[in-house]
């Protein structure tokens, strides 16, 4: 949801801002194996339940940590931080990125955003850095914290 008055011209009014929290996405298993497969990274406390079950101080397999970052921007997305003017936002890095608490595979996520800066750049567009904060649902801890950078670029209009 849109907060009311967020666009490209406006973007710095709403620095060291909440822009929103996304809905829920569980991280099932199903989604880890497949995060597996794409990247070949098949460490056994990822994709081996019965070990994990067994031997893992988390009682079960968990997420990959950069499945939990790959999360972040469709889950920001969702959570509203491109303005409804802005024709693309393009992905531009990550400053800074802590992984705090594994996601427990069937475990439930969200993205809390906040606008950290907006800086103006030629030809209308604006860079952003967003801090994420990848809550897990009945944890205190997040799983992680991790600031992101996007380019938007200005759109005709809708």
């Amino acid at each position: 949801m849109a907060l009311p008055g967020y666009s490209m011209a406006t973007l710095e009014q709403f620095t060291q801002r909440e822009i929103g929290v996304s809905p829920w996405t569980t991280v099932d298993q199903r989604r880890i194996d497949e995060f597996a497969d794409c990247t070949g990274d098949r460490q056994w406390i990822h994709v081996d339940v019965d070990r994990a079950r067994r031997e893992s101080p988390f009682g079960g397999t968990i997420a990959h940590g950069y499945l939990t970052l790959s999360l972040a921007a469709s889950l920001a997305i969702e959570a509203g931080v491109i303005p409804a003017d802005a024709a693309a936002a393009l992905n531009y890095g990550l400053d800074r990125v802590r992984f705090i608490a594994p996601v427990k595979a069937g475990a439930r996520v969200r993205n809390r955003v906040v606008l950290l800066a907006a800086e103006g750049k030629p030809q209308g567009r604006v860079l952003i850095t967003l801090q994420n904060t990848i809550e897990i649902d009945g944890e205190t801890k997040p799983a992680l914290i991790a600031e992101s950078l996007a380019l938007l670029t200005v759109g005709a209009s809708h």
